[in-house]
């Protein structure tokens, strides 16, 4: 049995992949590494190939066309054999020690292989992630004591609630693979930030987390053709508006209410978070055509949702990053400065 899979999105990772996939390797035959290798130029394909000869029985090797990160996480779905599922970019590692008890917690729930445990595990378990800024030696860890019991099973209408700077990304998620295949998620190919609906669209099919207070995931800041740098943000703002849109209309958040009111309530705040990401770096753009961008944007979820739309404009923080005329865009900026440098995100 495979208790988990991993899957790498690897494009022209060949200066980083090993530090990735080295660190995985920690859980042995009882884990697959599928590491896809999405058209890369440079070595990527070598090293994936000498790992999967290497470690024939834990490493496979894909080699496809590219077509983006979310390509890579489709088909590492597509294949996936273990138990849960998750996604750690090449660039990115996993805590050893902290790795080793979510994958004797993992084993012990599924009873060590017996058939019968499908109904008794967790649909997601949460655990805690890094900031890493290695060139900077920095490091900011990010947890969820305050919103999940610790190494208990709860629900979504038994969480607390979560702070202005705390929501739930893919680097602490490990969803029940079958979970994910029955919300029909499937990310966009050639898109940047689709990392966000693979953490939204399904939510509301998990009924039962188990959170690990352990920091397990390095997530690496730094690089500066990062995505989520801002230069980059500005530069793809059009993929940021788009996957904003496809999160907003992925879900029905009235149905969401009716069973689990707490999830609908950060679900909503979620979408609003993300129409500010989009808001702010309109604005920083600078232009009339990036106005008329922010204008459209908001003007479709209305046009889809309006009842939707009048929460996010009127009492959520998005409404924030959309106040009218040159001194609310102003406001708009010093805000995003200021919460960038307390919170020291790219």
């Amino acid at each position: 049995m495979k208790y988990i899979t991993f899957a790498v999105p690897c494009y022209n990772s060949e200066s980083y992949m090993r530090r990735c996939i080295d660190s995985l390797l920690t859980g042995g035959k009882d884990v697959e590494i599928i590491l896809i290798n999405d058209g890369s130029t440079d070595g990527t394909a070598q090293i994936a190939d000498e790992y999967q000869l290497t470690y024939p029985d834990i490493v496979r090797a894909v080699h496809k066309e590219n077509g983006g990160h979310g390509s890579g996480v489709n088909k590492g779905l597509e294949l996936a054999r273990g138990v849960y599922y998750k996604v750690v970019d090449s660039d990115d590692w996993l805590d050893r020690d902290a790795y080793r008890k979510l994958l004797a917690r993992v084993k012990e729930f599924c009873g060590g292989g017996r058939a019968e445990f499908e109904d008794d595990i967790p649909d997601l378990f949460v655990c805690n992630y890094v900031y890493d800024h290695l060139a900077e030696g920095s490091k900011r860890s990010m947890d969820y004591r305050n919103i999940f019991p610790t190494e208990e099973m709860c629900n979504w209408n038994t969480i607390g609630h979560f702070r202005p700077s705390q929501y739930l990304i893919m680097h602490s998620l490990m969803f029940r693979t079958e979970i994910l295949r029955k919300s029909g998620v499937k990310l966009p190919e050639h898109t940047f930030y689709v990392d966000n609906l693979f953490s939204y669209q399904p939510l509301p099919y998990v009924e039962s987390i188990y959170y690990m207070d352990i920091d397990l995931y390095h997530y690496y800041l730094g690089r500066e053709d990062q995505s989520v740098n801002e230069k980059m943000l500005m530069k793809r703002i059009d993929q940021q508006i788009r996957v904003t849109e496809l999160v907003a209309k992925s879900v029905d958040l009235n149905g969401v209410k009716k069973k689990y009111p707490r999830l609908a309530s950060y679900m909503t705040r979620n979408i609003s978070i993300m129409l500010s990401i989009s808001s702010i770096h309109l604005l920083l753009i600078k232009t009339a055509e990036a106005e008329q961008k922010r204008k459209d944007m908001w003007e479709r979820i209305r046009a889809y949702n309006s009842a939707l739309y009048f929460r996010l404009r009127f009492s959520t923080l998005s409404g924030l990053t959309y106040l009218p005329g040159r001194i609310g865009g102003k406001l708009t900026v010093s805000g995003y400065r200021f919460a960038r440098k307390i919170y020291q995100f790219q």
